[in-house]
């Protein structure tokens, strides 16, 4: 017997539909080509502390860190029922088709049942990243190997125990600090969450220090005998910094008006004479947007509708189920060429839209183009999210009306010509000073046509043509204007730029040789779990959702009690994102599972010894013991009758006998 294991009911039924003769029974599909069964979601979970041994009932900070030798599961009681059904199956079957979504989760949820059980019999794997029929009929005659998934499976057992190190412990650690500083609150550490909640309380400090300030561009016109051209002064730092120690801040930006006074006088000083010292032409061509991935789809919906990242992914799922769009939770944004063949059907259904950018977009499309999204040397267990060959016929629900929507028109701008233009780019050097122009000349619109993108922060500052000139040209400088533009205070995050944040880590790293390396991975979360992470947040009352019309996030003050207590080890995102870089490279046999645990073995004990020593903020009403300076006076009752110790007590031993003279005595 053929036994297909899904991941969930809805699965089932759908691969069952493709088999011949489907019979449903209690927890499973009987087909003449085998049976069909399901999970419920992970069926199994790690235990908790106490069941390796008992002692960890009570937190203690001594017992840090519990550090499992051989890792436990146990069935969830909810799905007990499914789990008995399964194993029954399985024991009976001769060969098992592993058939969790083509992702890491999707992989281990599976495999840690099979392996729970003991399984020696044959495993195939079948991936669906779409449920039509022709989809599923497909990957049922083309089943893979499971073992070729081992690294997938690692990659996922990792994420799962790293995460219940650093969620058991740390939380255990500063929930136990936190109580002695007088607070009664369980503060959960999560390996994500919490490097994510603290960049919104830094954001929250950006905003509540911001003080504006002005920032100056000199543009100066010069003229060339085939006509005049205005070119932007470009700062030279260290020649800057000799005039005026503040005039260039971080941002590269001059923001000093004795430094404008002082290059003003210096350009309109005689002579005039200047000289082109390098100019580049450059044929440019633009690609596209690509496909979406889900968390560029719950950006994108987010700016657009102000949905949040949990009603795309719900919307995105919805329309899987329905057949409209592939599988939803992929952090792809590329396409197989084994797809390139169904463009022109699903071009020819989406012409039945009510929407005229998408209309306009299909009528205008060659199927025969192929750009840049077209490459399977990109697309690993699954692709990007686009439509199916399936034509949305109605029974959806506005967000997924406009969710489909989406994702349908970055699906039909690939089958769209190319943006091409011309770019110059001059330099000119005038009083040994640098000063740049760009020229931007469309030779061809192409895809820019018919898909809007906003407009880039600097195109401003380029010319749509300049004069005849080459390397070597003389030039005079004819004069000079200065504009003054004022800083801006940051955005407040939403929900939507917050997975936008997570994605783009690297950006808020605090190591500057890290962040660079950094640029290119992953993020921190995966595609599935950023918006249940943000969620949490919210539900643990970390977060607020704002009233404002973009539905901001703010931290309340249990955020900034928390984020201002911890290391930065936990609050910055450096470590983390080395470690998702890490399970993203485990996927592809690059590391192991026990070095990648002992890594975070060893970070979970340098920061449970670290708690030893944080500092809360005293909540009002308790005083700070006068002696260790971090604990707090506690009201006890001795064999003398009532006194007030100190709550680090055994390791700071101060007691008094009245609280308001605080009238020390030491105890030895």
């Amino acid at each position: 017997m053929r036994l297909y294991i899904a991941e969930k009911p809805s699965m089932a039924r759908e691969i069952a539909a493709c088999l011949k003769n489907p019979k449903k029974g209690k927890g499973y599909i009987v087909t003449d080509d085998g049976v069909v069964t399901w999970l419920v979601g992970h069926v199994l979970r790690q235990v908790e502390p106490e069941a390796y041994d008992a002692k960890y009932k009570i937190w203690r900070l001594e017992d840090l860190p519990i550090i499992p030798t051989a890792w436990k599961l146990e069935v969830d009681p909810k799905v007990a029922e499914q789990f008995a059904i399964v194993k029954n199956l399985i024991s009976r079957a001769d060969e098992i088709v592993h058939a969790g979504d083509p992702d890491r989760e999707g992989q281990l949820l599976v495999d840690e049942v099979l392996d729970f059980l003991g399984n020696k019999k044959p495993v195939k794997r079948i991936l669906l990243n779409a449920l039509d029929k022709a989809s599923i009929v497909y990957a049922i005659n083309h089943l893979d190997d499971n073992a070729n998934f081992f690294n997938l499976k690692q990659s996922a057992l990792a994420r799962s125990r790293a995460d219940w190190l650093i969620g058991m412990n740390l939380s255990r650690a500063y929930t136990l600090a936190a109580q002695q500083s007088g607070h009664r609150d369980v503060f959960p550490i999560g390996r994500v969450k919490t490097p994510t909640l603290a960049l919104v309380v830094r954001r929250e400090r950006e905003i509540q220090n911001f003080k504006p300030k002005d920032f100056y561009k000199i543009y100066a016109e010069f003229k060339h005998v085939n006509g005049t051209f205005i070119a932007i002064w470009k700062p030279n730092e260290d020649y800057i910094k000799s005039i005026n120690s503040t005039a260039i801040d971080s941002e590269g930006r001059l923001v000093s008006k004795k430094a404008v006074a002082y290059f003003l006088k210096k350009f309109s000083a005689e002579p005039h004479d200047a000289v082109i010292t390098d100019l580049a032409k450059v044929k440019r061509k633009e690609s596209p947007p690509l496909p979406f991935s889900l968390s560029t789809l719950q950006i994108a919906a987010g700016k657009k509708f102000g949905y949040t990242p949990q009603q795309v992914l719900d919307a995105a799922q919805s329309l899987y189920e329905k057949k409209f769009t592939t599988y939803p939770r992929s952090d792809c944004q590329y396409l197989p060429l084994t797809q390139f063949s169904n463009a022109p059907k699903i071009l020819a259904h989406l012409t039945n839209t009510s929407d005229e950018i998408l209309k306009c977009l299909v009528d205008n499309a060659d199927a025969k183009i192929k750009s840049r999204a077209w490459n399977t040397s990109k697309v690993s267990a699954h692709h990007a999210i686009i439509p199916t060959v399936k034509p949305m016929i109605g029974g959806v629900t506005e967000i997924e009306f406009n969710v489909y929507n989406l994702i349908a028109k970055n699906y039909a701008v690939q089958f769209h010509q190319l943006h091409l233009y011309d770019e110059t780019t001059v330099t000119v050097t005038y009083k040994d000073e640098i000063f740049s122009v760009r020229s931007k000349m469309i030779t061809q619109n192409g895809w820019r046509d018919f898909y809007v993108m906003p407009k880039a922060k600097d195109d401003d500052e380029v010319e749509k043509t300049l004069p005849n000139m080459k390397k070597g040209d003389p030039v005079t400088y004819e004069n000079a204007e200065v504009k003054t533009s004022t800083t801006e205070k940051p955005a407040r995050f939403t929900a939507s730029t917050l997975v936008q944040g997570m994605k783009e880590i690297h950006k808020f790293v605090k190591d500057v040789d890290l962040r660079k390396k950094l640029k290119d991975v992953y993020g921190i979360g995966t595609e599935a779990t950023r918006a249940a992470i943000i969620q949490d947040l919210i539900t643990r009352k970390f977060l607020t959702v704002g009233r404002d019309k973009k539905k901001t996030l703010q931290p309340t003050e249990k955020a900034f009690l928390l984020i201002d207590a911890l290391p930065d080890a936990l609050t910055y995102p450096d470590a983390t994102a080395i470690w998702e870089d890490k399970l993203y490279l485990m996927s592809d046999g690059k590391g192991t599972l026990e070095d990648f645990l002992s890594g975070q073995a060893k970070f979970t004990k340098e920061l449970c010894a670290a708690a030893v020593d944080a500092k809360f903020k005293l909540p009002e009403g308790t005083h700070q013991c006068p002696r260790c300076k971090v604990g707090v006076l506690v009201k006890r009752n001795g064999k003398n009758g009532v006194f007030w110790g100190c709550s680090k007590y055994p390791a700071c031993t101060m007691t008094c006998n009245d609280i308001n003279e605080l009238r020390i005595k030491n105890s030895e």
